[in-house]
């Protein structure tokens, strides 16, 4: 028998979401960016309802190579979530200019060290989203496919104290690289350091003695560019740092998809891993959910990425109102979508009988 919490979560999805094409552009061009070194673009969006009183939580997304900002948030579906549930996102975005195939370079020394290159750049630009678009500083998270993970495990480790999450989606540990034949090399899960080195790596990017972001790894099992020996690099670099024993504290099935945690001394979630069976190289995204489209390398697999990071991060509580239900545009109306209009108003019915039986807050 099908339980009640997978009803609600297929109630949930039935929800209606309008498309959109990999094409537009729901993003406004980042201003007042004072230092850029690494030569990037920005780009981001605010939800209309945010409250300018109240600060809101933000989430930096970083595309992978031949991607751009625009096209990533397109196949993700992250500022379609962010409007309903009332978040900002930033889109650092690569040039030709630095990369020919508009990959972030996580391979270059001088782009990921603390106050240099490109990750300097995208620090400025939190710092102009925090000041200019009421930004809770405490609330700052980051995620990136590939080159984009990379670079977001870069940011995590040069910048620890500016982030209270990351999510590597089949990206590589920091600093493993500092040439492009090392770079491949890497990829294919060739000559990655040892565990201590790894460690050794993470703790000499910055002076931060803690607390320590929670990191959150995907990765496909048949991803043949990013081999997955690199998510269990990246697991392996953060465990010390975060005083994890080696094995799993809890292990389960999300979605059909293996998954795995390790909590920290006191009892917290500080590292997850979801391992993709039979994924290849991408994003996993759920179109089903209303979030993403499906493109190169957003991969439609029955399980968002999207989705699950931010639930993670406290960003949409299971089960929750969106914050704004409206802002993705108008619910139709009428024949097969009023079928999801029933849907709707049947996942709420159970949601208010499961608040007044005291089981959902």
């Amino acid at each position: 028998m099908t339980s009640l919490s997978d009803t609600l979560q297929r109630l949930q999805r039935f929800r209606t979401a309008p498309n959109m094409s990999a094409g537009s552009n729901r993003l406004e061009k980042l201003q007042n960016q004072t230092a850029n070194p690494g030569d990037l673009m920005g780009w981001y969006r605010v939800p209309g309802s945010a409250d300018a009183s109240r600060p809101i939580p933000l989430v930096v997304v970083l595309h992978g190579c031949t991607q751009t900002a625009a096209g990533y948030d397109a196949g993700s579906g992250w500022s379609k979530l962010a409007d309903e549930f009332g978040f900002a996102v930033l889109f650092p975005e690569q040039t030709r200019q630095n990369n020919p195939n508009l990959c972030f370079n996580w391979f270059s020394d001088g782009d990921i060290r603390r106050d240099g290159g490109e990750v300097r750049s995208v620090r400025e630009m939190i710092g102009v989203m925090i000041s200019d678009h009421g930004i809770d500083p405490t609330r700052v998270f980051i995620t990136g496919l590939s080159a984009g993970g990379a670079m977001a495990n870069a940011m995590l480790a040069a910048y620890p104290e500016v982030f209270a999450g990351g999510a590597i989606i089949a990206g590589l540990p920091y600093g493993v690289a500092s040439s492009i034949p090392e770079a491949f090399d890497r990829m294919r899960g060739h000559g990655l350091p040892s565990r201590e080195r790894l460690q050794q790596q993470l703790r000499s990017a910055s002076t931060h003695a803690g607390p320590w972001p929670s990191i959150s790894v995907w990765h496909g099992t048949n991803d043949k560019t990013v081999d997955d020996l690199n998510a269990k690099a990246i697991i392996d670099q953060w465990k010390a740092i975060h005083e994890v024993v080696d094995r799993p504290s809890r292990s389960d099935v999300i979605d059909g998809q293996e998954h795995h945690v390790w909590t920290n001394k006191i009892g917290l979630d500080a590292i997850e891993l979801y391992r993709i069976g039979g994924m290849g190289h991408g994003t996993p995204i759920d179109t089903s959910t209303g979030y993403g489209s499906q493109a190169p390398y957003m991969l439609d697999v029955g399980i968002s990425s999207t989705e699950h990071i931010a639930r993670t991060w406290g960003l949409t509580p299971s089960f929750e109102r969106r914050a704004n239900p409206e802002a993705a545009g108008e619910r139709p109306t009428g024949g097969a979508k009023s079928d999801r209009k029933i849907a709707n108003n049947v996942y709420d019915v159970i949601e208010s009988a499961l608040r007044s039986a005291g089981l959902m807050k």
